[in-house]
């Protein structure tokens, strides 16, 4: 079942790549050490009682995977992902409509490319602004900025 998501996961992102240059992902970036910064999210997502659903290692993947697709080249040093939900937030999101449910697990990811070693990317994709919405991001937000702080 673990393959089964981390593989859905994989596609899911990579789907959605030419995407994620859009105004829906909010990111910083942090000159800490990628294990730091990978540890900083756990934390930032477990001190606030959170459970962590998952945890990806798209980088992993991606050069487990590298000779098998016939990639051009490596894209990252590290890339990680940790899935996670709210009971209290996810509920007041759903019960304002429903269809929120798309939104849940929330992802946060982290990253540092071949090209750009020594940056480290932490960042989530928005939900659309309004009504409940706002608490996911602000969360979201504040996750981010912890783990890029070093919590």
């Amino acid at each position: 079942m673990k393959t089964l998501l981390a593989t859905a996961l994989t596609i899911f992102f990579m789907a959605d790549a030419a995407h994620a240059a859009d105004d829906d992902v909010t990111a910083v970036t942090s000159e800490a050490a990628f294990a730091d910064v990978a540890s900083g999210i756990e934390n930032a997502i477990v001190n606030r009682g959170y459970k962590i659903d998952y945890h990806g290692f798209i980088g992993d993947m991606l050069k487990r995977t590298a000779s098998d697709v016939e990639a051009g080249k490596a894209l990252y040093k590290d890339a990680e992902f940790f899935t996670f939900c709210s009971a209290v937030v996810s509920r007041k999101v759903m019960e304002a409509d429903a269809a929120d449910i798309a939104y849940c697990p929330y992802v946060v990811f982290a990253y540092e490319t071949e090209d750009a070693p020594g940056a480290v990317t932490i960042g989530f994709r928005r939900l659309p602004d309004g009504g409940e919405r706002d608490a996911v991001n602000a969360l979201l937000s504040e996750i981010i900025k912890d783990a890029a702080d070093g919590f």
